[in-house]
């Protein structure tokens, strides 16, 4: 005997009712995200002030946190909630204030681990980033005082404290010591 999901369509997620978790929808297939701990909120915290001063200061585009969704696939849809993103001014001008989730991909996608996260659940979010147009992925460790940076799936470079993270042509002029992000 075999069963059949039930698809949910990026639609049907904005228009559930909210309660105290986030979702995911990954390939039509709903996804719970427990609340962050604190030690993930501050790691948050500590690279979002500073990569939405400057954003701001340069007007390069925005900045959005955690609760945003983007949608990134459809038929099935996937909508994925990156910890901190960024949209390119360009990106907005083109696309303009959608209601809803941003139609496409962030520009800057970053992922902070939580002690949840398995590998292959955060290599499956690096991947769709990329493969949907995201042009930069940072995958922020607390455990390994890492940020991993994804131009592509073969284009990889890990960051220990002692370096500089570095927005590249994406944010451009950012920069920001790796050690900074976890005080």
């Amino acid at each position: 005997m075999s069963t059949t999901t039930q698809l949910m369509t990026a639609e049907e997620l904005y228009m559930m009712p909210s309660d105290d978790f986030r979702y995911e929808l990954v390939k039509g297939e709903l996804r719970k995200m427990s609340p962050g701990s604190y030690k993930h909120g501050k790691v948050i915290g500590n690279l979002t002030g500073p990569l939405v001063q400057y954003v701001r200061e340069h007007k390069l585009g925005v900045v959005c946190g955690a609760e945003t969704g983007f949608k990134i696939a459809q038929n099935p849809d996937t909508v994925r909630a990156p910890d901190i993103s960024f949209i390119s001014q360009a990106e907005l001008d083109r696309i303009g204030d959608p209601d809803g989730y941003w139609p496409g991909a962030p520009d800057l996608a970053v992922e902070v681990i939580s002690p949840g996260d398995t590998v292959s659940e955060v290599e499956e979010k690096v991947q769709e980033y990329l493969q949907a147009g995201t042009r930069l992925v940072w995958v922020v460790s607390s455990r390994l005082l890492t940020v991993t940076v994804y131009r592509s799936l073969t284009n990889i470079k890990i960051l220990t404290a002692n370096d500089t993270l570095d927005g590249e042509d994406v944010v451009p002029g950012f920069r920001f010591l790796v050690n900074e992000i976890f005080v």
